[in-house]
């Protein structure tokens, strides 16, 4: 089981290829490992083990007889609930929605399927996605820590080494989140490059979906196999799926970094700026050019990020909120009762600040390339941990902590991919994101791919594997 589980997609994808490894006893390593872990990290609500057998079976009679379908044929993957899957319920980890099943699958997960890939089971998710903790999950790295959200049980059954891939989406950092606190690899594409049909959604202008992989090459693949235009989706883009493999070997010579002078080092863990700025000096080693950017309107940011995505949330909710206020947990029904209490003129106000965010940022790249900059802020907190108290006395909630670094990316829509860059003292994972142009997201898989192939951090597994 061990030396399945050890590699990555890309890697099992090629001995599934060459039928070194067959679909069921890949899918077999992870169904033994959620059964070993999952007392102890809890990633999901429901591992489909029948369906999930039945799905590698058919896998593997497909390629014996030549039929294979692709890097994702055979393997083994896991959904976040928020995406429908044909006759599963999709709970978003809410008892608003137990017992609610859909008929069709989600937009992804119909991707997913027809590449071949074997569906394990539905990932924990922040009850509808509306937060950055996922309390039902733990941190594979340290059980007393929350593993990020809201995809949270995809962050932590991707490290756990229970999937090879799983999806998330990502409102307000809740694909790059966890895959920081946990140590993944993350991607967040550019807004409306993978449809949302068939997704619970959160905030209609600001939810993105995505993946939380192993390494960078395993990001690029699946984002292969799940972009695309979509007419269900009034978001979707009706551009070229990129091929983000042709450049992934190229390195970064020649390519302009950002290291910002503003926002995103305030307030923030020595161990994480300390890896951060080391980060940015390996790829200055490599070849590349650093400059210095300073972010427009940071002021703006996060009152853009819950001016759209409150009232958003709330529209949504507004008649579950009034039949089934007590079935919510207290902390969403807070946030959706906030969202309710925002005027329309500041939501105009918001979408209008909005827009100007994204022109400023484009002029950004100008002279830039990617932004490297930390993730999150801090590493894992402890579970029930509610606020930070920062060496100035300054106290944050998590929401704003978590959420603060990685709402630039949503804010604007542009693709932003995290990875692993080191440890903290108390041997906790960090995280650094790589933000690029609107559509380049294979500029960003290139730049994420130079760092990895000169650092170990993407390698290294929680202490409770070994």
């Amino acid at each position: 089981m061990g030396e399945i589980l050890d590699l990555s997609l890309t890697e099992l994808s090629h001995e599934i290829k060459t039928r070194n490894i067959s679909p069921v006893e890949a899918t077999e390593a992870c169904l033994d490992r959620i059964a070993a872990t999952e007392s102890v990290i809890c990633a999901y609500v429901c591992v489909l083990m029948d369906k999930a057998r039945e799905a590698a079976v058919q896998a593997e009679t497909e390629i014996e007889s030549g039929n294979w379908k692709g890097p994702l044929h055979g393997v083994p993957v896991a959904v976040k609930d928020l995406f429908d899957l044909a006759g599963v319920p999709t709970t978003s980890s809410s008892k608003v929605r137990i017992g609610w099943t859909p008929d069709a699958d989600s937009a992804a997960v119909s991707k997913l399927k027809d590449a071949g890939a074997v569906v394990l089971g539905k990932t924990q998710t922040h009850e509808f996605a509306a937060g950055i903790s996922t309390p039902t999950t733990r941190n594979p790295w340290n059980r007393d820590r929350i593993p990020g959200g809201s995809s949270g049980g995809s962050g932590a059954t991707v490290a756990g080494r229970g999937a090879f891939m799983a999806l998330g989406t990502d409102t307000g950092g809740s694909i790059r989140i966890p895959a920081a606190l946990c140590g993944t690899v993350g991607l967040k594409p550019t807004y409306g490059r993978i449809s949302r049909i068939g997704i619970t959604p959160l905030s209609w202008g600001m939810d993105h979906a995505g993946m939380l992989t192993r390494t960078v090459e395993d990001a690029a693949t699946c984002l292969e196999a799940l972009a695309g235009y979509d007419p269900r989706d009034p978001g979707s883009l009706d551009e070229p799926v990129p091929d983000c493999l042709a450049n992934l070997e190229s390195g970064v010579e020649g390519l302009r970094i950002g290291v910002p002078t503003n926002y995103f080092f305030d307030h923030i863990e020595p161990d994480v700026e300390d890896a951060v700025r080391t980060a940015h000096e390996q790829f200055a080693s490599l070849g590349a050019e650093l400059v210095e950017v300073a972010l427009p309107l940071p002021e703006q940011i996060m009152a853009v990020q819950f001016g759209i995505t409150l009232p958003e949330a709330a529209a949504y909710h507004r008649e579950l909120l009034r039949e089934r206020s007590q079935d919510y947990g207290k902390d969403v029904r807070m946030l959706l009762e906030a969202g309710e209490a925002i005027p329309a003129t500041t939501y105009i106000r918001a979408m209008r600040v909005r827009n100007l965010l994204q022109q400023e940022f484009r002029k950004l790249y100008n002279d830039i390339d990617v932004i490297a900059a930390p993730t999150v802020p801090a590493v894992a907190i402890k579970a029930g941990s509610e606020a930070i108290e920062w060496a100035d006395g300054t106290v944050e909630p998590i929401t704003f902590l978590y959420g603060r670094l990685c709402s630039p990316a949503n804010v604007t829509g542009i693709p932003s991919l995290s990875v692993p860059c080191g440890f903290s003292v108390e041997n906790m994972p960090i995280g650094m994101q790589l933000i690029g142009r609107p559509l380049e997201e294979a500029v960003i898989l290139q730049a994420g791919a130079a760092y990895e192939a000169v650092t170990e951090w993407h390698s290294r597994q929680p202490d409770f594997l070994r």
